[in-house]
């Protein structure tokens, strides 16, 4: 059975210095339609030395739901970003694949986090996917009829992963 591996954040500008509010992650197997399991969320420090906000984003933040926003932004649960970074390498053993919702956004922006903290990248290039690809190639978004709590970092990364094993059946995908 493959270990895919879907991780999806919340953060304050769209650049890869960006500082991250949150962050969620599940495994799953895109070959078949089993519920993605070995979850993670983590709600970042907000003081994030070296990382950027953007005003516009910051705006957009605005404009969302409100019980997403408080979640996003409340004080409660939040850790440093050292304690997601280090936790990482432990929940990548075994994934085959890593996915990410939009090329040079979740990944990138994760890599760009390891590499200011002078850390390892805990997978190789080769390994990673982009879902919003794959979900263009199926005849409609497969997240449109199902998502909910959109921009909450977890059930997002759930509702791509679940996309991801609806599209890869549509496609007849087995590998």
């Amino acid at each position: 059975m493959p270990i895919h591996a879907m991780i999806d954040m919340e953060t304050l500008d769209v650049r890869p210095s960006t500082s991250v509010l949150t962050v969620g992650g599940v495994k799953f197997n895109p070959l078949d339609s089993s519920e993605p399991n070995d979850e993670f969320y983590y709600k970042l420090d907000l003081e994030q030395p070296n990382r950027t906000v953007n005003d516009s984003t910051i705006e957009w933040w605005g404009q969302q739901d409100p019980k997403i926003m408080e979640d996003a932004f409340s004080e409660e649960g939040r850790v440093d970003q050292d304690v997601f970074l280090d936790s990482l390498p432990k929940w990548m053993v075994g994934v085959d694949v890593l996915w990410g919702h939009g090329y040079g956004f979740d990944i990138t922006i994760i890599e760009d986090m390891l590499r200011q903290r002078g850390k390892n990248i805990p997978w190789q290039f080769w390994q990673v996917r982009d879902s919003r690809t794959l979900f263009s190639m199926a005849k409609t978004d497969p997240r449109k009829a199902m998502q909910s709590d959109l921009h909450n970092a977890l059930a997002d990364a759930y509702f791509q992963a679940k996309g991801v094993q609806m599209v890869y059946k549509e496609l007849g995908l087995s590998k």
